[in-house]
């Protein structure tokens, strides 16, 4: 994902930038609101990250900006030490697609700018995802595997789906339960119940399993299927 970090504290933009370039993202970064909204018009970025307290142009002006004005609908994660009920409304009154209070954990943040960028792709695009002989269609839920469909629940349709737009990669348990729950589950059981019912669904005579465990690190949808 091209990512658009927006945060005036050095140490939390550094760590942002390293890990998701890390990850595999291609962040780029701007220390106040005004660079920051220069950035998001003059580039298509697929994520936004935005912190609220900002030199030159605070972050819900900013937002504002982008949606009312621009009409962008770059989706906005909000990150911010601010965490009453009344600012987190006010960031959603104004465009925010979601909201995370720091102090926040790197894995969490990437995890949220993933569902973020499915759930939009999904909606202005709405591509049908292919990987391998599986596909999806996001508008239907349709799946199909070796072209027979494929009927799942809709938890594994979010996990087959998170699955498939990030194939080869290791998708740890934190990261599979932001994407489905949308938050960090406190039994873990619940996860693998759901990952064992969508290995199930997705079983075909002569087909390997296309889901990988790797003990100890989460799961992957496997090489196999992202070449």
């Amino acid at each position: 994902m091209d990512v658009l970090i927006i945060e005036d504290d050095r140490d939390i933009a550094a760590n942002l930038y390293d890990y998701l370039e890390s990850k595999g993202h291609r962040p780029d970064r701007a220390a106040d609101g005004i660079t920051g909204l220069h950035l998001a018009l003059t580039h298509d970025y697929d994520v936004i990250i935005l912190d609220l307290g900002l030199p030159g142009m605070d972050g819900l002006s900013l937002c504002q900006k982008l949606r009312q004005e621009a009409k962008r609908d770059t989706p906005i994660l909000i990150l911010t030490a601010r965490d009453t009920l009344d600012e987190k409304l006010e960031g959603f009154s104004q465009g925010a697609d979601d909201y995370l209070v720091k102090p926040f954990a790197l894995s969490e943040v990437e995890a949220r700018l993933q569902a973020l960028y499915s759930r939009y792709r999904g909606r202005v695009t709405s591509p049908i995802i292919r990987v391998g002989d599986l596909s999806f269609d996001p508008d239907t839920l349709e799946v199909k595997r070796a072209n027979k469909t494929i009927k799942l629940p809709p938890k594994c349709l979010r996990l087959l789906e998170t699955f498939m737009s990030r194939p080869g990669h290791v998708l740890n348990q934190t990261e599979l339960e932001q994407a489905v729950w949308g938050e960090v589950l406190h039994n873990s059981d619940s996860l693998r119940t759901h990952i064992r019912t969508l290995r199930k669904a997705l079983e075909l005579e002569g087909q390997p399993d296309p889901i990988e465990t790797l003990h100890g690190m989460g799961y992957r949808l496997k090489k196999h299927y992202a070449d």
